[in-house]
């Protein structure tokens, strides 16, 4: 029920296309409640989820969602104004490849927006004003992006139902109790002790160009998403139409490998901050608030940090509120912090760099943890 409800806007019209996933109905004399779910819990978090709507905190503040797309399109121009007036030499260069990588990143976090809903009181708008933000701005299908992030929110941090951990056990080894299972079978990929110093080559540098930059064309031609296709493909025209006369081939290629070298760091920095250095394990059924909340931490609020992390540095209220606007979640932490306290409920907040650095040393303790099993158990 709780994930039901924290997913959809229109309940009414979800339910239409449920009957078909109707098995079968519980028989009065049977619980209704699984034993591995706080009841108590489960109860306060849905009269917390009543005060939410009563407060009008899941409406959203369209002139917010506007001046955030009008200062993401002010950025692109820049960019490219400045390659027009003062030429191609390294400055004016590297100038614009940074203002297109924060183009790329900023519009990264407005598409997760549109992407859950949370914009406009329709479904079916905030699809379509999706599928240009991802589509034209980044050149990404908006299908590829529903299809694995909604899997990450449903079970965060669940190994084999969370995609976001599949880099488990190939490339690393991740949590503590999968990091020596992995020792104890003598599995090893990787050097996995040595993963907290190889992360900083095959992680942030390498996530986006090397791999999501083939990948999103390989899902959308194969997932025959023609829309999808279509829409990145406008992205990709228009890049090379507006930086292809002042740069060339090969310095227009070079510009948008820096540009999605740049996004690729400031991307897996941010959304690793607050998973990576958390519980990760096989799924157990939960009750949702606890499944968020020991996958998730905060990141101290400050302009500069909602601005950077898309207000991703809210990433506990964002979990538990999907479809809330972002700018509403400061007014809900409060709230969640107090529930956390009831029910014992560690409610992490960290400084950015604090933070940055938790995904290091969380990757080197789980690195020994393997060593340590691999070796002698």
């Amino acid at each position: 029920q709780d994930p039901f409800i924290a997913f959809h806007l229109d309940k009414t019209l979800v339910r239409k296309y449920m009957s078909p996933l109707l098995i079968g109905e519980l028989a009065p004399d049977q619980p209704s409640f699984e034993p591995s779910k706080n009841k108590k819990l489960v109860e306060d978090f849905r009269e917390l989820r009543a005060v939410v709507e009563k407060m009008g905190l899941l409406n959203p503040n369209h002139t917010f969602f506007l001046l955030y797309l009008c200062h993401i399109l002010l950025l692109d121009v820049a960019a490219w104004l400045i390659i027009w007036y003062f030429g191609a030499s390294t400055l004016p260069f590297l100038f614009s490849a940074v203002l297109l990588g924060t183009v790329q990143a900023q519009a990264g976090w407005l598409q997760h927006d549109f992407g859950h809903l949370s914009v406009f009181s329709k479904s079916r708008w905030n699809h379509w004003v999706h599928k240009f933000v991802i589509g034209h701005l980044k050149g990404a299908p908006a299908s590829w992006w529903n299809h694995l992030h909604f899997q990450h929110h449903a079970k965060p941090n669940c190994f084999r139902k969370d995609p976001d951990v599949n880099m488990h056990p190939l490339f690393f080894a991740l949590g503590k109790t999968l990091s020596v299972e992995l020792g104890v079978q003598k599995k090893k990929f990787m050097p996995y002790n040595h993963q907290h110093k190889y992360f900083f080559i095959i992680g942030p540098p390498a996530l986006v160009p090397l791999y999501f930059q083939w990948y999103i064309f390989y899902f959308a031609v194969q997932r025959k998403q023609w829309v999808d296709l279509a829409w990145m493909l406008s992205f990709y025209i228009r890049f090379f139409l507006t930086y292809l006369p002042f740069l060339g081939v090969k310095g227009t290629l070079g510009l948008h490998l820096l540009v999605r070298f740049i996004e690729s760091n400031w991307f897996v920095w941010v959304t690793q901050m607050n998973h990576i250095p958390m519980h990760i394990d096989y799924d157990k059924n939960v009750d949702w608030f606890s499944t968020q909340l020991q996958a998730t931490c905060n990141v101290h609020q400050s302009f500069f940090n909602d601005w950077f992390s898309g207000h991703l540095n809210f990433q506990i209220e964002h979990h538990l509120f999907p479809t809330m606007p972002r700018h509403n979640y400061w007014k809900v932490a409060p709230l969640v912090k107090s529930l956390c306290a009831k029910h014992g409920i560690e409610y992490q907040c960290k400084p950015l760099l604090t933070a940055f650095a938790d995904i290091v040393h969380s990757l080197k303790d789980s690195g020994e943890l393997w060593l340590d099993a691999y070796l002698h158990k």
